[in-house]
């Protein structure tokens, strides 16, 4: 059997980095955020397919679907598909922004990430404004 070194045995070899070791930047959150959102729009689509459905099958389907999606948990589920297409969205033009060579200085990653959030957030407020003004609530 092969020896072990003495180094080893008291920890002074050094380990590869954990989350603790981390402190938390906006970089991160947006990198992590924007394949939650990802994985967030594919839910996303199975209840738009299932509207899209229920309003190709009649009024009793389609009533079904307005019931559950116009009560208090369903409106919440589509803030934050809402919400997560806008992130998505948002970050995608920042993506396709890196692609071009452009915004990798960390500040202005940092700043990019900052303005994505507000701006989903924004977009989301904006969208649901919009919805209640014209529908009426």
């Amino acid at each position: 059997m092969a020896e072990s070194k003495a180094g080893a045995e008291t920890g002074s070899r050094p380990r590869s980095p954990h989350l603790q070791v981390y402190r938390w930047e906006v970089t991160m959150f947006s990198s992590i955020a924007h394949r939650a959102t990802g994985v967030a729009l594919y839910g996303g689509t199975i209840i738009l397919a299932w509207w899209l459905i229920a309003a190709a099958s009649g009024p009793e389907a389609y009533g079904l679907f307005q019931d559950l999606a116009g009560g208090l948990l369903g409106r919440l589920v589509l803030f934050g598909f809402t919400l997560a297409l806008s992130y998505h969205l948002l970050n995608g033009i920042r993506h396709l922004n890196w692609d071009v060579g452009n915004g990798f200085a960390p500040r202005t990653a940092s700043l990019t990430g900052w303005l994505v959030v507000l701006g989903a957030i924004a977009l989301t407020l904006v969208i649901w404004a919009a919805a209640y003004g014209l529908l009426g609530g």
